[in-house]
């Protein structure tokens, strides 16, 4: 799956670290917001989000969501969509 996102982005990807996460988005994991970062971030969507009307998305702490549709997120936090699905051997 990373090797398939970096094709995408054309850049190394990797598993970020809690310090990396809090410094670029100014959220702790687990409760990184779509919006309101602390620094710009490329965001790509799986397709099959868009199969759902409405999504959760992370609301800034680790015990908070808020409801959006998912074109309302598409349009609040990117607009880069692709097909993430991997056939199971």
């Amino acid at each position: 799956m990373l090797s398939l996102l970096s094709d995408i982005i054309g850049q190394k990807v990797g598993k970020a670290d809690a310090d990396f996460v809090r410094e670029m988005t100014g959220f702790a994991i687990g409760g990184v917001a779509p919006v309101g970062l602390a620094n710009p971030i490329e965001t790509v969507f799986d397709r099959d989000l868009f199969d759902h009307e409405t999504v959760w998305a992370a609301g800034g702490t680790a015990n908070s969501l808020f409801p959006i549709s998912s074109e309302d997120l598409r349009l609040l936090a990117g607009d880069r969509i692709y097909d993430f699905t991997v056939p199971l051997d």
